[in-house]
């Protein structure tokens, strides 16, 4: 089931050109993933992908209801000095946008199962005793000859007064979302023709155990060409790693991220998707609660610009440790 990426690519290719559903992922530094065909059929892995799911019906008694959740994040102090890091190189220009993540410990009466049965997200996935991934972020969405993608970067809690026009009007926010679109819109361009953004800055509403949530995304769109599932794998790969949570440049940003995290992210902000042999499905391995032993971590970041507040940026790292119920 675990295989390196090279191989993980040979396989996603011969299964697109046999049009052969699989389920994939990979970690952020594109080391490992897995590869599972005729992922309807196994448990191994559990998922629910736009409601296509191998999991079963959760037991009548799981209900949301009274449950402990306690969240123990790192102290702001500790998180500026990653932060500055990061400061020091969008001042020497090594980049102009770099996601910046957290990795704080949990106590919950829940278990990693209860959790993805429980949570509603677009996209699941948990690989038992490693992690559970309830993501709303798409990565590619490649169909009918297309390919799209759906940046997520903007992040308000939905009660505050005016949270609408409050994350919309923000420079920096702006700033931020503009980044990343270029970024992705360049992107698909290596592997695409055509490629335009249909939708600018739009807002969902996420509900969450500690309340509700904006988040804002764009829609990039681009054609592949006539034989794309052939080469399924190596056009998917060329996109790697994901754009809305590394950041621009990619590769001096990913050395800058290195750098702060001071630890790989293994397949936190990695990538996953299902094939049924037409559509590849994918997303970002976001909202991502890993496993050590009994010890369960939330992952959560946000992306850092020159025009940056690190109070801000520390507090919306925290806000977004939450669960999706």
């Amino acid at each position: 089931m675990f295989f390196n990426c090279d191989e993980i690519k040979k396989r996603m290719n011969k299964a697109g050109k046999a049009r052969s559903p699989f389920l994939f992922a990979v970690d952020f530094e594109m080391r490992e993933g897995f590869f599972i065909t005729d992922p309807l059929s196994q448990r191994e892995v559990l998922f629910d992908v736009k409601g296509i799911s191998n999991s079963s019906p959760p037991p009548p008694y799981l209900h949301p209801g009274n449950y402990l959740f306690e969240a123990f994040p790192e102290d702001y102090q500790s998180y500026l000095r990653r932060f500055n890091i990061v400061m020091e190189g969008l001042r020497r220009g090594d980049s102009y946008l770099a996601n910046l993540t957290i990795k704080t410990p949990l106590h919950t009466s829940l278990s990693p199962e209860e959790i993805f049965h429980l949570s509603r997200a677009t996209y699941k996935l948990y690989l038992p005793g490693k992690w559970i991934c309830f993501s709303p972020e798409c990565f590619v969405r490649i169909a009918q000859g297309k390919i799209s993608t759906y940046p997520m970067k903007g992040t308000i809690d939905a009660r505050r007064s005016n949270a609408r026009e409050t994350i919309l009007n923000d420079p920096k926010e702006t700033a931020e979302h503009n980044t990343i679109v270029d970024l992705l819109r360049n992107d698909l361009s290596r592997i695409a023709t055509s490629v335009k953004v249909n939708r600018f800055r739009y807002i969902d509403e996420l509900k969450t155990n500690r309340g509700p949530i904006l988040q804002v995304s764009s829609e990039i769109e681009g054609i592949l060409e006539e034989n794309y599932l052939d080469n399924l794998g190596t056009l998917f790969f060329e996109l790697l790693p994901a754009g809305s949570v590394s950041g621009a440049p990619k590769e001096a940003t990913l050395r800058l991220i290195r750098e702060a995290e001071k630890e790989p992210r293994g397949f936190y902000t990695g990538v996953a998707g299902y094939f049924d042999g037409k559509v590849l499905e994918s997303f970002v391995l976001i909202r991502f609660i890993g496993q050590q032993g009994s010890q369960l971590f939330f992952r959560s970041g946000g992306g850092i610009t020159a025009n940056s507040n690190s109070r801000k940026e520390y507090d919306e790292a925290i806000q977004k440790v939450y669960l999706p119920f």
